[in-house]
């Protein structure tokens, strides 16, 4: 009996429902969560998961449905019973207290001791390596300081999970790719359950172990980071994740080990070394991503899909270019291109105007039906 219940997932969404009014803001919701897992909830905004992520708090109620937390069903608890903290995007922190006393706040209103308190605040200091600001107020400390501040005023109470709203929105880009690597080692160094919710696909697949993805209420995909980048289930998290090529066409050869695909937009047929279970004249979708396009100055001898078109524009982003083609079709296709690739060809980069030939491994794309 024991080891059934051990093996019970630690957070458990079940069938959840969110309306207000005639709105259907969460639509019928089941997720589970394992002890210690960081997961984030990725989607644009409306998708539904800051209202998930303000019922796992307690801030709204569901319409239906439950959630339960380490085997107690937690669904009709107000927030303050719920061994659950909340840290905002704007970190709320009281301008008027000190770092230590910002810290403090929420184990005073736990009325823990006093000695208690001063040891707690030392260690969340210590973990956040903010023990020489304690005496700071929150307006002498950078927004990076502020957000660390802000965890440890989170994690002081130990709650069971934590929940984090766009945690680093606040950050400028290199100050918020630095912070995600240091917020994950503190996350784990703690070992709390961490629900994440942003609309930032780099920061999920940073600091989350496995990623859900929200649109329109409903949770189209849940996977790790690699999983949901490349075997997504359907166009919308094909392109919210990364960038993709998308065609569209029908199967025109549907044998067990490779199709065939009609496709106006490609101007021909793409051949796709593996199965799908469907009909010949099926509507589909191939995702093809753009680091999986290669350009060539010439037509390439043995690709399986290969067409020429013009480059329409050329993004440098040192590393490599992103090189925009047209096809004859008007299709614009994106391919990432090594910066290195020509020099080690012995040619001269194709620049604006000149013809090209894309092509790619026939493994390649990802075949989706919705």
């Amino acid at each position: 009996m024991n080891d059934h219940t051990e093996k019970k997932p630690y957070l458990q969404i079940v069938n959840v429902v969110k309306k207000f009014g005639d709105t259907l803001a969460v639509d019928h919701v089941s997720l589970d969560v394992e002890r210690q897992e960081i997961f984030a909830l990725l989607g644009s905004s409306g998708s539904g998961k800051s209202t998930l992520l303000r019922m796992l708090a307690g801030m709204d109620r569901p319409t239906s449905g439950r959630i339960i937390l380490d085997g107690q069903d937690i669904t009709a608890l107000p927030p303050y019973e719920r061994p659950i903290n909340m840290m905002f995007q704007s970190y709320a922190l009281f301008p008027h207290m000190t770092v230590g006393e910002n810290i403090a706040f929420g184990l005073k209103q736990d009325r823990m001791a006093k000695k208690d308190i001063d040891d707690r605040v030392k260690e969340m200091l210590a973990l956040v390596q903010m023990s020489k600001y304690a005496n700071r107020k929150p307006y002498q400390l950078s927004g990076g300081q502020q957000q660390r501040v802000a965890l440890a005023r989170s994690l002081a109470k130990r709650p069971k999970l934590l929940l984090l709203d766009e945690p680093l929105g606040a950050l400028d880009k290199k100050l918020r790719q630095q912070t995600q690597l240091e917020l994950v080692n503190t996350l784990e160094k703690v070992g709390v359950t961490c629900m994440l919710v942003t609309h930032d696909q780099e920061e999920a697949m940073t600091m989350a172990g496995r990623i859900g993805i929200m649109s329109e209420g409903c949770l189209l995909q849940v996977g790790s980071p690699s999983q949901v980048y490349d075997f997504p289930n359907c166009r919308f998290t094909a392109e919210f994740i990364g960038e993709t090529n998308m065609f569209h066409g029908k199967v025109v050869v549907d044998e067990p080990d490779h199709i065939e695909i009609d496709s106006d937009v490609f101007g021909g047929r793409i051949c796709i070394d593996h199965g799908i279970s469907g009909p010949k004249g099926m509507e589909v979708w191939a995702s093809v991503r753009p680091e999986d396009v290669h350009v060539d100055r010439h037509a390439p001898a043995h690709a399986a899909n290969a067409v020429k078109g013009e480059v329409k524009e050329i993004a440098y982003l040192g590393s490599y270019s992103v090189y925009h083609i047209r096809l004859a079709t008007g299709k614009v296709v994106k391919s990432m291109v090594p910066s290195t690739r020509w020099y080690e060809a012995g040619e001269e980069a194709p620049t604006w105007g000149d013809p090209v030939f894309i092509s790619w491994r026939a493994d390649m794309p990802v075949v989706l039906t919705q």
